[in-house]
C-alpha cells in the first residue's frame, strides 16, 4: 500500500541539496502556485497605492465631527444662557434652573442638563407658571464641527446655525452666555411671582 504522503528527496520543499526549484517547476505543479502568488502580492501592492492615494479624498467626504461631552461641558458647565425674556443657568451639578417672563407670564423652569459624546445637550425641565405645572420635557441641541468652528441646531430637524467661532464672532449663540449664574435673582423674583397667590 503506497502512503498518502511521499517522503523521498523529490518531493520535499523547500527542494534539497540535490534539488533545485527550476527542476521542480519544470514537474508543472510549482509554475500555478507561483503564479497566484505574484499576482497577489501585486495586487496587494496596488490596492496599498490606491489606498494611500485616495485617503485625502475620504477624510474630505466623513461626516463634520461632533463635540465630546468634555468639550461641550466647557461650554455650557457654571454658565448662564441669556434669552430675550429670560435665562437657564447650568449648574456644575448638572442642575437646570431657568425663568422666562415673557408677556406678563412668567414661569420657572427646573430640572437638569446632560450631556452625550455625540454632540447633544439636552434640558429636561419642568415648567411652573401661575395657573399651570407641566412634566419635565426634553429639549435637545445637536452640535458639529466645521472648520474649527461649532454649529448648532435645535433637534430633531432645526437648521444649523453658527453657535461659537474659532475666534469669537459678536453673531455666535455662544456670546449670550455668561460665567456664573448671573441671573440667580431673577430667577428668585420669577419664582415669588410664580408662587404668589395673587
Amino acid at each position: 500500500m503506497r502512503s498518502l504522503i511521499d517522503t523521498t528527496d523529490q518531493t520535499t520543499f523547500p527542494p534539497g541539496p540535490g534539488m533545485s526549484v527550476r527542476r521542480l517547476a519544470a514537474r508543472g505543479w510549482l509554475v500555478p502556485l507561483f503564479i497566484a502568488f505574484s499576482q497577489l502580492a501585486f495586487a496587494g501592492a496596488a490596492d496599498a497605492a490606491a489606498a494611500k492615494n485616495s485617503a485625502p479624498a475620504e477624510a474630505a467626504a466623513k461626516p463634520k465631527a461632533a463635540p465630546t461631552a468634555f468639550e461641550l461641558q466647557l461650554l455650557y458647565a457654571d454658565r448662564t444662557w441669556n434669552w430675550k425674556n429670560g435665562a437657564a443657568y447650568f449648574g456644575l451639578d448638572r442642575r437646570l434652573r431657568a425663568w422666562t417672563a415673557g408677556q406678563d407670564k412668567p414661569a420657572i423652569g427646573e430640572g437638569r442638563w446632560l450631556l452625550t459624546d455625540t454632540g447633544k445637550m439636552c434640558m429636561e425641565l419642568a415648567w411652573r407658571g401661575k395657573t399651570y405645572t407641566t412634566k419635565p420635557q426634553r429639549t435637545c441641541y445637536s452640535h458639529r464641527v466645521e472648520s474649527g468652528n461649532i454649529e448648532q441646531r435645535k433637534d430633531p430637524d432645526g437648521e444649523w446655525y453658527d453657535f461659537k467661532h474659532a475666534k469669537d464672532d459678536p453673531a455666535d449663540e455662544h456670546r449670550k452666555f455668561e460665567d456664573g449664574n448671573t441671573k440667580g435673582a431673577q430667577f428668585d423674583e420669577t419664582r415669588k411671582l410664580v408662587d404668589s397667590k395673587g
